[in-house]
């Protein structure tokens, strides 16, 4: 059976002039537009296809990929708002998501809005539609995480405790104040960690990995940085925890335990610079990341 909001794999069962014909099981068969066929589809074959509602509310597949399908949550630009019934998100189909007006609470959208939203089946017109009212489909299950997985964020709001997070497009998350120094705001997203899973269901974030996994995942980001600006970045001992989660995505303090672990592993230097002294102590001048050369080739060669 078809499931409607999803991805589905479907059998393509006949051609049509405008397509391919899909069977949807109880849905009878969905038509796949020419636009989305490929010379290698042929009757008989299985498909990875989205199903949602066309224009005229027939159900129809699609091989586009969504930002969220039905039962996720998503941070989507409000493309046209209708006065009479409500906004229109890009979700990344050729059709816009409908947000009705019944389900935007308190808020108000125009053109250019951002719009954090649940995706969910309307069950009087069995259509796709969106909602503000996150709380209603956040789900109540308790997920099964282990402490310190990655997890994709959404930023939603703000307690008295800190950010409130929607998880992996699905589960509700705490991000403590004590966690990040970032200023974050609604509709922003990164990858965090899990702390703590609670029996209830609720989640503990981290903003970066914990311990000595965090300064190894970020001891490589910092090398691969370095490799891709030719072993050296300028920094200055005062460089704002923005610029720093800026360009190496993370915090400063995961940044100073990452540079820490691989000066001790020999794989960078610090040096400081003034306009004529270059010093291997602290200095009022410019800092600098940089990668040690490795010149083993060259030694081999020189023995050959």
């Amino acid at each position: 059976m078809a499931n409607i909001g999803k991805f589905n794999t479907l059998r393509i069962v006949e051609p049509s002039d405008h397509g391919l014909y899909l069977d949807g099981g109880e849905h009878d068969t969905i038509l796949l537009p020419t636009r989305y066929v490929t010379p290698d589809m042929k009757i008989g074959d299985e498909i990875g296809v989205f199903i949602y509602n066309d224009s005229e509310d027939r159900l129809v597949a699609t091989t586009e990929t969504p930002f969220a399908q039905v039962g996720e949550f998503a941070y989507l630009e409000v493309i046209s708002v209708n006065e009479r019934v409500g906004a229109f998100l890009d979700w990344g189909l050729s059709k816009d998501l409908f947000l009705p007006f019944r389900e935007q609470g308190d808020l108000s959208f125009t053109v250019g809005d951002g719009a954090i939203v649940a995706v969910y089946v309307d069950e009087y017109t069995n259509r796709i539609v969106a909602s503000t009212r996150l709380h209603r489909h956040l789900s109540n299950t308790t997920p099964h995480y282990e402490p310190n997985s990655p997890v994709h964020v959404l930023i939603y709001g703000e307690s008295p405790l800190g950010f409130k997070a929607i998880i992996d497009k699905q589960h509700r998350g705490l991000l403590y104040y004590a966690e990040t120094s970032d200023k974050l705001e609604p509709g922003d997203q990164f990858t965090g960690y899990i702390k703590k899973v609670h029996a209830n269901g609720n989640i503990d974030l981290r903003r970066d990995p914990a311990g000595r996994q965090r300064a190894q995942t970020f001891s490589a980001v910092i090398m691969e940085k370095l490799v891709a600006a030719d072993g050296c970045m300028p920094f200055n001992e005062k460089s704002t925890s923005e610029s720093i989660r800026e360009t190496f995505g993370m915090s400063k303090k995961a940044f100073k335990q990452a540079w820490a672990l691989l000066i001790k592993a020999g794989e960078v230097t610090d040096r400081f610079e003034t306009e004529h002294l270059t010093l291997r102590s602290k200095w009022n001048g410019q800092m600098f990341i940089e990668k040690i050369p490795d010149h083993s080739s060259k030694q081999q060669h020189h023995k050959g």
